[in-house]
């Protein structure tokens, strides 16, 4: 059965009418996951998709946005005001499983993740109880929904705190020949290191539908333009690049300049991990392993972090690996279901090969189906904290098709 809820009452309702007869439950919020945990066989789906009901409150800057919220359409109103909160990258992932799991975006460096601005949500609890979790009501709850998964409860609706943001920024390219790529790493890193907040940029190694390679750096810079073209001078004046642009752009375009990339329909596997440097090894291992790459639309990413996420306390919400410079994720995109095993095997032994490199942490939105340890490598020493509130708020684990954090002890409960 797939359920279409309407609000949250339906969400109520569908959880109880899933517990009374022992049914598998799966929870989509309007997006995608991954590990292709939101929809399931011989169960309930509890689909959120219909709950785009969205306020904003620009005086004090808050939005309080339904969990079947796509990015795109939640930038869409947050921009009206002139206002945003750190997003995703691609325009139809959805905000709940975006923020649950803590919240990459454009903004992160200068505003923290997703997760870091949610200041209260509304959640319907393993027993159908509709709670609120804020910093006076269930504050355990909020704190573990701030980049603990779906592991407490379907959310309906979350607050966030909102930002000043364009409605321009500066944005754009630098393509660099794939023979030029081990210098133009080091540069990177030195630069990337050195960065503002206001600064986010990318790297990846690419190839072209024609079969070429090259080196991607890509950048935004969240503030004003001019400052901006100070800042990114040396990025634009490295080397000799391929093809360099660099203009003022939409916010809300740049939020959706992804999207061609990853359309609905083809085929996609990738692994992630953290890394906290860029030294010599590191960049000859991710050069020989693109080398490697073969068919499709290979990608090797590095979605640069830190800034104002690293400056928050480990300990202040789940998401605790906010030491890294960067995610690191080799990444397959092909079509035909024959080329499967080839592509999934490059991805793995990229990530095998890298791993040497990596803190060890990993970010529980880009996990696949990989196991208890990196469950526990997403969270670290936060990791028993969650243990405690899946205890007291699904102690019968009904909430498991997700990075599953498993209780220790078997009780109800039902705040008030």
């Amino acid at each position: 059965m797939i359920v279409y809820c309407a609000d949250a009452a339906d969400v109520s309702r569908a959880v109880t009418f899933a517990r009374s007869g022992g049914y598998l439950v799966a929870v989509r919020s309007g997006g995608h996951n991954v590990a292709g945990l939101s929809v399931c066989d011989d169960g309930i789906v509890i689909d959120l998709a219909r709950l785009k009901q969205i306020e904003i409150d620009p005086i004090h800057r808050i939005a309080r946005a339904g969990a079947g919220l796509s990015l795109g359409e939640f930038d869409s109103a947050t921009q009206s005001h002139g206002l945003a909160t750190t997003m995703g990258v691609n325009s139809d992932t959805g905000i709940a499983g975006l923020t649950l799991g803590g919240g990459f975006g454009r903004l992160g460096r200068k505003h923290g993740l997703a997760c870091d601005n949610l200041i209260a949500a509304e959640i319907v609890l393993a027993d159908g109880c509709m709670v609120r979790a804020s910093a006076t009501e269930n504050a355990d709850l909020l704190w573990g929904l701030r980049g603990g998964g779906g592991n407490f409860g379907i959310v309906t609706a979350f607050e966030y705190r909102l930002h000043p943001v364009g409605p321009m920024l500066l944005t754009g390219s630098v393509l660099h020949r794939y023979d030029q790529a081990r210098d133009t790493l080091r540069f990177y890193h030195a630069f990337a290191s050195q960065a503002p907040d206001e600064l986010s940029v990318d790297a990846a190694l690419v190839t072209t539908p024609s079969g070429e390679r090259f080196l991607s750096l890509s950048a935004c810079y969240a503030g004003p333009i001019t400052e901006g073209e100070r800042v990114l001078a040396p990025l634009r004046d490295y080397g000799v690049p391929a093809e360099c642009r660099f203009e003022a752009t939409p916010y809300l375009q740049i939020q959706c300049a992804g999207d061609a990339i990853f359309p609905r329909g083809r085929r996609y596997y990738w692994k992630a991990q953290f890394l906290r440097e860029l030294a010599d090894p590191a960049i000859d291992t991710l050069l020989n392993a693109y080398a490697n790459a073969r068919g499709g639309m290979p990608l090797l990413v590095l979605q640069q972090v830190g800034g104002a996420i690293a400056r928050v306390p480990r300990t202040e919400t789940p998401y605790v690996n906010r030491d890294a410079l960067y995610d690191c994720f080799p990444i397959s995109i092909w079509d035909d279901p024959a080329d499967d095993e080839a592509n999934v095997r490059w991805a793995r032994e990229t990530w095998d090969a890298i791993r040497p490199f990596s803190t060890g942490g990993v970010y529980a939105n880009n996990l696949g189906e990989e196991g208890e340890d990196r469950v526990r490598a997403a969270y670290g020493e936060n990791y028993q904290r969650l243990v405690e509130i899946k205890n007291k708020y699904d102690p019968a684990n009904f909430f498991r098709l997700n990075q599953n954090v498993r209780p220790a002890v078997h009780r109800s409960t039902c705040p008030r």
